[in-house]
C-alpha cells in the first residue's frame, strides 16, 4: 500500500547522539557557507528536550574546532506565554543555557518571541515578528521537533496550514508532556507565542528531530495523509524537508514494523515471528489457525516458499511464543529444557536488579521480583539515582512535621529539627518555578525515597544488605537537566557488579521517560558491562543481561524472549508493592502523556501482554511480565 510508505526522507541513526551530531556536522557547514561568502546565516531555532544534544554538540564544535557564529542570526519558533523571561522554563532561558551563553553570537541577532509582550500589544507584535523574518531573507535552515500529538512548534493540532505567528491555547497533551519542568500541571502555562505553519513552510530547508518515544507519530507524520489534526504531516509538501530519527523512534515505520511489505526477504526467524504474529493479530486468529489463504492476501507469499506447509510455519512461531514463557525466571533447577529462556543451572543464582529510580524495580518487574527471592535466589537491588526531584515539596514538610513531633513524642530534644522545618517552610513559602530546591531540601526528599525503597524490600522479602542506593552524580543536580555520563558513575556502576559477581542483571530498558533518567541508567549499565568484559573478569562469561519495560512502554511481543506470567493474587501483591511508594501515588510529579498513576499503567500494561499470549493461542493468564536478552 503506497500510502504506508515514507512520504518525507527519513535519516535513521544508531542514537540520539549520532543523530544530533549529524545534522550539528550540517548545520556547521552551512555557517561555514555563508562566511565564506560574506552572508549571514539564519537559523530557526527550536526547543524542548529534543534539541539538547545537538546544541550541545555545536558549543563543542564552536570551543574545540573553532565554530564561528558571528554571522548567525537565530529566530526561535515559540515561546509560553506568559513567563518571566529569565525563568528556568522559559525558551529564553533554555537557548541561552543551551546555547546562546556558550558561543561569540552576536546578542542583536538573537530573536525570540517575547512572554513580556502586553496583552493590547499581542497582535501587533505577532505581525512584527513575522515581518522581521521576512526582513531576513527568510529562514536558512528550520530545525523543528515534533510533539507526540504532531504538532510542530506550538502549532497544535487542528491549526490552519495557513497560519503565522500568533498566541495558541496549548493541547492537554502537550502540557501533560511539559509538565516535566513544572512538577506541576496546573502550573504549566496554557497559552503560548508560535511561529505559525505557513511561516515555518517558508523556510529554505528544514530538518526534524524526533527520538524514542515519538515512533508512532513520526509514521503518522511521514506515511500518513496530509491533515490539520497531525500539523507535521503538512511537511510532506515542503521541497527540502528531511526527518532525523533514531532507531526507537523508527520502529512503526513500515520498513521496521513490517519490512515485508517494502520488498525485504531476509527471513530470519525472528523476522517470520514478527510477521506471523502481525499476521494473526491483524486478522484475529490465532497462530495455529492461519491459512495460506491468509498469508497471500496480506503480502506474505513469499513466506510460504520456506516451507513445505503452512502450518510448520505457524508450528515455528507457536513454539517460539510458548518457550518464553516461564514461571522460573532465574532458570529451572534440575531441569533440562534447550529452549527455556534461561539456565537452569547454577541454582541458585545471584541476581542483581538495577532500578533507574527508587521505584523501577517494583513497577516493572515487581512479580518478577518477588518470585526470583521466592524460589531461592540471591537476590540483590541497585537503586541508580537518588529520585529526589520527583518528590513534591508537600511531603518535605509532612514529613519533617513527623520528625519533629517523633522526637517531641520521645522526649527527644527536637531544636535542630524544629529549625530544619522553620527553614524549609520558609523557603518552599517563598518558592518560585525557577528557584533551585536547597541542598538541605533535596537531601530530605532523598531520603524519602530511600525509605520507600527500603520498605519495597523488606516487603519482598529480601535483607537490607542486599539493597544499594548508588546516588550517581549524573543525576544530582536538582533540576530536569542533568550532568553527561561520567567516568564516576561507571566506576561507581563497575565497582558494584564486581562486588557481586550476578549471574543475572535486570535494568530499565523503556526509555521514553520524560527526563531521560532511564536512558542514562542504562547506557551505564551497558558501558560497565562491556569493559567488564574487556578486563576479563570471568564471572562476566556467565552473566546475562535481561532488560525489562512497564513504567513507560512495553515491549511489541514479537520482541519478547521471557514472558513471567502472574496469577491475579500475584498482581495485587505487586500492586501494594508499588503503593508503599507514597511520594509517587495520588500525583504523578513527572507522568508525561499518561495521566495513569504507574500502578495502573503496569497492570494495564501486564494484562495486555498476557491477552495477546492468549489471543494467539496460547494460556491466557492474568498477567505477564515481559523481558529482553541483550548480548554484549
Amino acid at each position: 500500500m503506497l500510502e504506508s510508505f515514507e512520504k518525507i526522507p527519513v535519516k535513521i541513526y544508531k542514537d540520539v547522539a549520532s543523530g544530533s551530531n549529524a545534522v550539528a556536522a550540517q548545520i556547521a557547514q552551512l555557517i561555514k557557507d555563508k562566511q565564506a561568502k560574506g552572508l549571514p546565516c539564519v537559523l530557526g531555532m527550536a526547543t524542548g528536550a529534543t534539541p539538547i544534544l545537538l546544541y550541545k554538540e555545536l558549543v563543542r564544535l564552536h570551543k574545540e574546532e573553532g565554530l564561528s557564529f558571528k554571522n548567525v542570526i537565530t529566530v526561535n519558533l515559540d515561546e509560553y506565554y506568559p513567563i518571566p523571561r529569565d525563568a528556568y522554563q522559559s525558551y529564553w532561558s533554555f537557548m541561552h543555557r543551551h546555547l546562546f551563553n556558550h558561543v561569540d553570537i552576536d546578542p542583536k541577532n538573537i530573536h525570540l518571541p517575547s512572554s513580556e509582550w502586553g496583552q493590547d500589544e499581542l497582535k501587533e507584535k505577532c505581525v512584527a515578528y513575522e515581518q522581521t523574518i521576512e526582513k531576513l531573507g527568510g529562514i536558512d535552515l528550520q530545525i523543528l521537533g515534533i510533539g507526540k500529538n504532531g504538532h510542530i512548534g506550538f502549532n497544535e493540532p487542528g491549526s490552519s496550514f495557513h497560519s503565522k505567528t500568533r498566541v495558541i491555547h496549548l493541547d492537554q497533551l502537550t502540557r501533560m508532556a511539559n509538565v516535566y519542568e513544572w512538577h506541576d500541571l496546573n502550573k504549566v502555562p496554557q497559552l503560548a507565542i508560535t511561529v505559525g505553519i505557513s511561516s515555518i513552510m517558508k523556510a529554505k530547508k528544514i530538518v526534524l528531530l524526533a527520538w524514542s518515544n515519538k515512533a508512532d507519530i513520526v509514521a503518522k507524520a511521514v506515511e500518513g495523509t496530509i491533515t490539520e489534526q497531525i500539523p507535521a504531516s503538512v511537511l510532506q509538501n515542503h521541497d527540502d524537508c528531511t526527518f532525523v530519527i533514531d532507531e526507537l523512534a523508527a520502529t512503526e515505520l513500515t520498513r521496521h514494523k513490517a519490512p515485508w511489505l517494502t520488498g525485504a526477504n531476509d527471513w530470519t526467524p525472528q523476522m517470520i515471528k514478527k510477521a506471523v504474529i502481525d499476521l494473526a493479530l491483524k486478522l484475529n486468529k490465532t497462530v495455529l489457525s492461519l491459512t495460506s489463504d491468509d498469508y497471500k492476501e496480506n503480502s506474505l507469499s513469499d513466506l510460504l516458499v520456506l516451507k513445505e506447509s503452512v502450518y510448520d510455519i505457524n508450528l515455528q512461531v507457536f513454539y517460539m511464543l510458548r518457550d518464553s514463557i516461564t514461571g522460573w525466571p532465574g532458570g529451572k533447577p534440575n531441569a533440562v529444557i534447550p529452549a527455556h529462556p534461561e539456565r537452569s543451572e547454577p541454582h541458585s543464582k545471584k541476581v542483581l536488579i538495577f532500578s533507574p529510580h527508587p521505584d523501577d524495580d517494583i513497577i516493572s518487574m515487581g512479580g518478577t521480583f518477588m518470585r526470583l527471592h521466592d524460589q531461592g535466589h540471591d537476590v540483590h537491588v541497585a537503586y541508580q539515582t537518588s529520585g529526589n526531584i520527583a518528590v513534591t515539596d508537600e511531603f518535605v514538610t509532612r514529613f519533617l512535621d513527623f520528625a519533629v513531633g517523633f522526637e517531641d513524642l520521645f522526649g527527644i530534644d527536637n531544636k535542630k529539627s524544629q529549625e530544619i522545618l522553620s527553614n524549609a517552610r520558609a523557603f518552599l513559602a517563598n518558592k518560585a518555578t525557577n528557584h533551585l530546591d536547597t541542598a538541605e531540601i533535596r537531601a530530605i526528599k532523598g531520603l524519602i525515597r530511600r525509605c520507600e525503597a527500603k520498605a519495597t524490600c523488606r516487603y519482598v522479602g529480601i535483607s537490607e544488605n542486599n539493597y544499594h542506593f548508588m546516588d550517581l552524580p549524573f543525576y544530582e543536580t536538582g533540576m530536569i537537566d542533568k550532568k553527561p555520563l561520567s567516568e564516576t558513575d561507571i566506576e561507581i556502576t563497575m565497582a558494584l557488579l564486581r562486588k557481586i559477581k550476578p549471574h543475572q542483571v535486570f535494568c530499565a530498558g523503556d526509555l521514553a521517560d520524560p527526563h531521560g533518567t532511564h536512558k542514562v541508567c542504562l547506557e551505564v549499565v551497558f558501558e560497565s558491562m562491556r569493559r567488564l568484559k574487556a578486563a576479563g573478569d570471568t564471572w562476566v562469561k556467565d552473566c546475562w543481561v535481561w532488560l525489562y519495560k512497564g513504567a513507560w512502554q512495553e515491549w511489541d511481543i514479537s520482541e519478547i524472549e521471557m514472558a513471567v506470567p502472574m496469577s491475579p493474587d500475584q498482581v495485587m501483591k505487586k500492586r501494594f508493592g508499588i503503593f508503599i511508594h507514597q511520594s509517587q501515588k495520588d500525583s504523578v510529579p513527572f507522568q508525561g502523556t499518561d495521566s495513569r498513576e504507574f500502578w495502573q499503567r503496569a497492570e494495564i500494561r501486564n494484562a495486555n501482554t498476557a491477552n495477546l499470549y492468549a489471543n494467539l493461542g496460547l494460556t491466557k493468564y492474568a498477567a505477564m511480565e515481559a523481558f529482553v536478552r541483550w548480548h554484549y
